[in-house]
Protein backbone atom coordinates (compact mmCIF):
# COMPACT_ATOMS: atom_id res chain seq x y z
CA UNK A 1 0.00 0.00 0.00
CA UNK A 2 1.43 3.51 -0.99
CA UNK A 3 1.66 5.97 1.69
CA UNK A 4 -1.57 7.93 1.53
CA UNK A 5 -0.07 11.48 -0.35
CA UNK A 6 -2.98 13.52 1.63
CA UNK A 7 -1.19 12.63 5.10
CA UNK A 8 0.37 16.41 6.89
CA UNK A 9 3.63 15.80 6.50
CA UNK A 10 5.71 16.41 9.57
CA UNK A 11 8.81 18.21 8.62
CA UNK A 12 11.99 17.58 10.86
CA UNK A 13 13.56 19.89 13.16
CA UNK A 14 16.68 21.18 11.47
CA UNK A 15 19.89 20.95 13.11
CA UNK A 16 21.68 23.65 14.55
CA UNK A 17 24.78 24.35 13.69
CA UNK A 18 25.62 25.77 17.45
CA UNK A 19 23.81 22.83 18.59
CA UNK A 20 24.51 19.82 17.31
CA UNK A 21 22.52 16.67 17.56
CA UNK A 22 22.91 14.71 21.03
CA UNK A 23 21.99 10.89 21.31
CA UNK A 24 19.41 10.07 23.97
CA UNK A 25 21.79 7.97 26.52
CA UNK A 26 21.02 4.91 26.85
CA UNK A 27 20.27 3.44 30.53
CA UNK A 28 22.95 0.93 31.77
CA UNK A 29 22.52 -1.54 34.03
CA UNK A 30 24.44 -2.05 37.16
CA UNK A 31 26.33 -4.74 38.65
CA UNK A 32 24.80 -5.35 42.22
CA UNK A 33 27.49 -4.33 45.06
CA UNK A 34 29.83 -6.47 46.69
CA UNK A 35 29.28 -9.33 44.14
CA UNK A 36 32.93 -8.79 42.71
CA UNK A 37 34.86 -8.65 46.11
CA UNK A 38 33.00 -11.63 47.39
CA UNK A 39 34.11 -13.14 44.01
CA UNK A 40 37.70 -12.09 44.82
CA UNK A 41 37.50 -13.87 48.23
CA UNK A 42 36.16 -16.72 47.56
CA UNK A 43 39.16 -17.18 45.25
CA UNK A 44 41.54 -16.37 47.48
CA UNK A 45 40.53 -18.57 50.32
CA UNK A 46 40.34 -21.15 47.29
CA UNK A 47 43.98 -20.62 46.90
CA UNK A 48 45.17 -20.72 50.11
CA UNK A 49 43.55 -24.12 50.74
CA UNK A 50 44.81 -25.55 47.72
CA UNK A 51 48.19 -24.61 48.38
CA UNK A 52 48.21 -26.07 51.82
CA UNK A 53 47.27 -29.04 50.85
CA UNK A 54 49.79 -29.05 48.12
CA UNK A 55 52.12 -28.09 50.81
CA UNK A 56 51.36 -31.35 53.27
CA UNK A 57 51.31 -33.25 50.24
CA UNK A 58 55.15 -32.43 49.33
CA UNK A 59 56.75 -32.51 52.80
CA UNK A 60 54.89 -35.93 53.33
CA UNK A 61 56.32 -37.35 50.19
CA UNK A 62 60.15 -36.40 51.62
CA UNK A 63 62.31 -38.63 53.37
CA UNK A 64 62.93 -37.47 57.13
CA UNK A 65 65.73 -35.57 57.77
CA UNK A 66 68.37 -37.68 59.90
CA UNK A 67 68.93 -35.34 63.22
CA UNK A 68 72.62 -34.68 64.48
CA UNK A 69 74.00 -37.67 66.37
CA UNK A 70 74.20 -36.88 70.40
CA UNK A 71 77.63 -38.17 70.36
CA UNK A 72 80.85 -36.04 69.15
CA UNK A 73 84.03 -37.61 68.37
CA UNK A 74 86.52 -35.03 69.99
CA UNK A 75 85.56 -34.19 73.71
CA UNK A 76 85.70 -30.38 74.73
CA UNK A 77 87.98 -31.16 77.62
CA UNK A 78 90.96 -33.61 77.68
CA UNK A 79 90.24 -37.03 78.01
CA UNK A 80 92.95 -37.90 80.58
CA UNK A 81 93.31 -36.01 84.14
CA UNK A 82 96.09 -33.12 84.15
CA UNK A 83 99.57 -34.04 85.33
CA UNK A 84 99.57 -33.32 88.94
CA UNK A 85 102.32 -30.37 88.48
CA UNK A 86 100.34 -28.68 85.81
CA UNK A 87 96.99 -28.51 87.79
CA UNK A 88 96.15 -25.55 88.85
CA UNK A 89 95.93 -24.61 92.63
CA UNK A 90 92.44 -23.67 94.01
CA UNK A 91 91.56 -20.61 95.24
CA UNK A 92 92.45 -19.66 98.37
CA UNK A 93 89.13 -19.27 100.77
CA UNK A 94 89.82 -15.00 101.10
CA UNK A 95 88.37 -15.20 96.71
CA UNK A 96 86.67 -18.26 96.70
CA UNK A 97 83.37 -16.77 98.29
CA UNK A 98 81.50 -20.21 97.83
CA UNK A 99 84.33 -22.12 100.18
CA UNK A 100 83.25 -19.24 102.83
CA UNK A 101 79.54 -19.93 102.55
CA UNK A 102 79.40 -22.98 101.84
CA UNK A 103 80.24 -24.13 105.47
CA UNK A 104 78.00 -22.70 109.09
CA UNK A 105 76.77 -19.36 107.73
CA UNK A 106 75.98 -18.53 111.22
CA UNK A 107 79.70 -18.37 111.98
CA UNK A 108 80.01 -15.35 108.93
CA UNK A 109 77.54 -13.18 111.15
CA UNK A 110 79.85 -10.56 113.39
CA UNK A 111 80.50 -11.29 117.13
CA UNK A 112 78.31 -9.60 119.38
CA UNK A 113 79.36 -5.68 119.95
CA UNK A 114 80.90 -5.23 123.33
CA UNK A 115 78.08 -3.92 125.96
CA UNK A 116 75.61 -5.97 123.55
CA UNK A 117 73.84 -9.10 125.23
CA UNK A 118 71.40 -11.73 123.22
CA UNK A 119 67.56 -10.37 122.19
CA UNK A 120 65.43 -13.74 121.95
CA UNK A 121 61.91 -11.86 121.02
CA UNK A 122 63.01 -11.25 117.42
CA UNK A 123 62.21 -15.12 115.70
CA UNK A 124 65.75 -15.88 115.88
CA UNK A 125 65.56 -19.57 117.13
CA UNK A 126 68.07 -20.47 119.97
CA UNK A 127 70.45 -22.28 117.59
CA UNK A 128 71.48 -19.14 115.77
CA UNK A 129 68.71 -19.71 112.36
CA UNK A 130 65.54 -18.70 111.49
CA UNK A 131 62.78 -19.98 109.35
CA UNK A 132 61.61 -18.08 106.07
CA UNK A 133 58.35 -17.85 107.51
CA UNK A 134 59.34 -15.72 110.52
CA UNK A 135 62.01 -13.59 108.24
CA UNK A 136 59.01 -12.92 105.77
CA UNK A 137 57.05 -11.63 108.94
CA UNK A 138 59.24 -8.51 109.14
CA UNK A 139 57.16 -7.46 105.86
CA UNK A 140 54.34 -5.57 105.21
CA UNK A 141 53.15 -8.16 102.59
CA UNK A 142 54.49 -11.26 104.19
CA UNK A 143 52.83 -13.55 102.47
CA UNK A 144 53.92 -11.72 99.27
CA UNK A 145 57.27 -11.84 100.27
CA UNK A 146 57.17 -15.60 101.53
CA UNK A 147 56.30 -16.93 98.07
CA UNK A 148 58.51 -14.73 96.19
CA UNK A 149 61.44 -16.02 98.60
CA UNK A 150 60.49 -19.77 97.99
CA UNK A 151 60.48 -18.93 93.58
CA UNK A 152 63.59 -17.20 93.97
CA UNK A 153 65.14 -20.74 95.60
CA UNK A 154 66.10 -19.47 98.87
CA UNK A 155 68.23 -21.97 100.60
CA UNK A 156 68.25 -20.45 104.71
CA UNK A 157 68.60 -17.98 106.96
CA UNK A 158 70.85 -17.04 109.63
CA UNK A 159 70.50 -14.41 111.95
CA UNK A 160 71.39 -12.60 115.26
CA UNK A 161 69.76 -10.57 117.25
CA UNK A 162 71.45 -8.00 120.07
CA UNK A 163 69.85 -5.74 123.01
CA UNK A 164 71.67 -2.57 124.45
CA UNK A 165 70.58 -1.15 127.41
CA UNK A 166 66.23 -0.42 127.85
CA UNK A 167 65.55 -0.04 124.20
CA UNK A 168 67.99 0.09 121.34
CA UNK A 169 68.21 -3.40 119.42
CA UNK A 170 69.91 -4.61 116.23
CA UNK A 171 69.20 -7.79 113.93
CA UNK A 172 71.65 -9.21 111.52
CA UNK A 173 70.06 -11.21 109.10
CA UNK A 174 72.18 -13.06 106.53
CA UNK A 175 69.96 -14.38 103.64
CA UNK A 176 71.18 -17.38 101.68
CA UNK A 177 70.19 -18.17 98.09
CA UNK A 178 71.03 -21.71 95.89
CA UNK A 179 74.55 -21.28 94.36
CA UNK A 180 72.95 -22.03 91.02
CA UNK A 181 71.00 -18.71 91.39
CA UNK A 182 73.89 -16.23 90.06
CA UNK A 183 71.96 -12.90 90.64
CA UNK A 184 68.84 -13.84 93.44
CA UNK A 185 70.45 -12.22 96.48
CA UNK A 186 71.86 -9.33 94.75
CA UNK A 187 68.07 -8.63 93.06
CA UNK A 188 66.46 -9.57 96.37
CA UNK A 189 68.64 -6.36 97.95
CA UNK A 190 67.87 -4.46 94.79
CA UNK A 191 64.02 -4.96 95.34
CA UNK A 192 64.48 -3.79 98.83
CA UNK A 193 66.48 -0.71 98.12
CA UNK A 194 63.72 0.24 95.25
CA UNK A 195 61.32 1.46 97.87
CA UNK A 196 63.25 2.84 100.62
CA UNK A 197 62.85 6.38 99.25
CA UNK A 198 59.07 6.11 99.76
CA UNK A 199 57.71 7.88 103.03
CA UNK A 200 55.03 5.32 103.68
CA UNK A 201 56.72 2.06 102.92
CA UNK A 202 60.51 2.89 103.59
CA UNK A 203 62.85 5.30 105.25
CA UNK A 204 61.72 8.17 102.86
CA UNK A 205 65.26 8.99 101.83
CA UNK A 206 68.17 7.99 99.18
CA UNK A 207 70.11 6.52 102.18
CA UNK A 208 74.41 6.75 101.67
CA UNK A 209 76.24 4.81 100.22
CA UNK A 210 78.15 1.80 102.03
CA UNK A 211 81.70 2.10 100.46
CA UNK A 212 82.98 -1.24 99.05
CA UNK A 213 79.71 -2.77 99.17
CA UNK A 214 78.87 -2.04 95.16
CA UNK A 215 75.40 -1.03 95.45
CA UNK A 216 74.68 -1.21 99.19
CA UNK A 217 73.12 1.34 101.44
CA UNK A 218 72.05 2.09 104.93
CA UNK A 219 69.01 4.40 105.71
CA UNK A 220 68.08 6.19 108.86
CA UNK A 221 64.02 7.01 109.18
CA UNK A 222 62.24 9.47 110.29
CA UNK A 223 61.10 9.18 114.20
CA UNK A 224 57.59 7.16 114.14
CA UNK A 225 55.35 9.17 116.50
CA UNK A 226 51.99 8.25 118.25
CA UNK A 227 49.76 9.61 120.87
CA UNK A 228 50.67 7.75 124.08
CA UNK A 229 54.03 6.17 122.76
CA UNK A 230 57.84 6.69 123.10
CA UNK A 231 58.68 7.77 119.95
CA UNK A 232 60.85 5.05 117.47
CA UNK A 233 63.88 5.23 115.51
CA UNK A 234 64.95 2.81 113.32
CA UNK A 235 68.14 2.09 110.83
CA UNK A 236 69.08 -0.37 108.12
CA UNK A 237 71.44 -1.53 105.55
CA UNK A 238 70.79 -3.66 102.82
CA UNK A 239 73.51 -4.70 100.81
CA UNK A 240 75.00 -8.11 99.21
CA UNK A 241 78.06 -10.20 98.53
CA UNK A 242 77.67 -13.40 96.19
CA UNK A 243 74.60 -15.22 97.21
CA UNK A 244 74.43 -14.11 100.10
CA UNK A 245 71.84 -11.24 101.01
CA UNK A 246 72.56 -8.84 103.92
CA UNK A 247 69.96 -6.90 105.95
CA UNK A 248 70.78 -5.02 109.32
CA UNK A 249 68.29 -3.53 111.20
CA UNK A 250 68.45 -0.99 114.15
CA UNK A 251 65.91 0.32 117.01
CA UNK A 252 65.70 2.71 119.27
CA UNK A 253 63.75 5.38 121.27
CA UNK A 254 66.31 7.26 120.80
CA UNK A 255 67.80 9.05 117.92
CA UNK A 256 70.58 6.41 116.10
CA UNK A 257 72.79 7.92 114.21
CA UNK A 258 74.53 7.73 110.59
CA UNK A 259 78.06 6.24 112.61
CA UNK A 260 75.64 3.46 114.52
CA UNK A 261 74.39 1.93 111.84
CA UNK A 262 77.22 2.49 109.26
CA UNK A 263 79.80 0.78 111.66
CA UNK A 264 78.26 -2.10 111.95
CA UNK A 265 77.19 -2.55 108.12
CA UNK A 266 80.87 -2.14 107.58
CA UNK A 267 81.91 -4.88 109.96
CA UNK A 268 79.53 -7.33 108.17
CA UNK A 269 80.96 -6.61 104.89
CA UNK A 270 84.67 -7.38 105.97
CA UNK A 271 83.11 -10.43 107.59
CA UNK A 272 81.62 -11.40 104.25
Amino acid sequence: MSPDASAPVTPLPEASAEEPHQPQAVPVKRRPRGRTTLIIAAAAVLGIAAGTAVGYGVQAGRAPTPLTALSQSDLAYPAKALPADQVPDPLPASQDRQVRTDGDLRKLIIPRPAGWSDNRDMGVLPDGWMGVDDYALDFKSEDYMYGKLLAADIRRVAAASWKKGTYRTANVWLVQFRAGVDTAAADHAESQRAYMPVADRGAGNEGSALKGSGRGRYYLYKAERKAGYMPVYRARAVFHRGDVMVDINMFDTAPISKKDIRTLAERQLERL
